[in-house]
């Protein structure tokens, strides 16, 4: 169903992958836009229990999209390291494929809400809850529950490995 990656030589573990995937905080969500153009936007996101979450209001054209094919891709980019005398760069990258679910149940919204504020303000319990009750009206969570991930780092970080 997914393609293999081609350079297998280059393939980060599952544990790597989600490394990257818990230790940045914005990647690019790709989906099926308007006119069958393809949609790609940055946004920030938190990854638990094998699903990717965030955020988005309660219209616009994340939602439409995701309403119109829930198929996505999520894409971070951990390390992209310019080496100008080599004409490459030395990178580490994941890329997710899944299906992308609205959440609107009140409950399980303030849930991964409250998943989402505790990776970017992990130390401010009153501020975390007081920031979800003003924006739990006009705010949606999507969940998307990865069906493949791949993990893939750049030939001169395997050679690193290597050597």
């Amino acid at each position: 169903m997914f393609r293999e990656l081609r350079r297998k030589n280059q393939l980060l573990s599952e544990k790597e992958s989600i490394d990257i995937l818990n230790r940045n905080t914005s990647g690019t969500l790709a989906c099926t836009g308007d006119n069958g153009y393809p949609y790609a936007v940055p946004l920030s996101y938190v990854y638990s229990d094998g699903k990717i979450y965030f955020h988005c209001a309660v219209e616009g054209h994340k939602l439409d999209a995701i309403k119109c094919n829930s198929k996505v891709s999520f894409c971070v980019i951990d390390t992209d390291d310019v080496l100008p005398e080599k004409f490459t760069t030395r990178y580490k990258s994941v890329i997710a494929f899944g299906k992308a679910r609205i959440i609107e149940d009140d409950n399980e919204k303030r849930k991964t809400l409250e998943i989402l504020a505790r990776k970017y303000s992990p130390n401010d319990d009153a501020a975390i809850e007081k920031e979800i009750n003003a924006a739990i009206d006009r705010t949606y969570m999507v969940e998307i529950d990865i069906e493949h991930m791949t993990g893939k780092e750049g030939i001169e970080f395997t050679r690193l490995r290597n050597s």
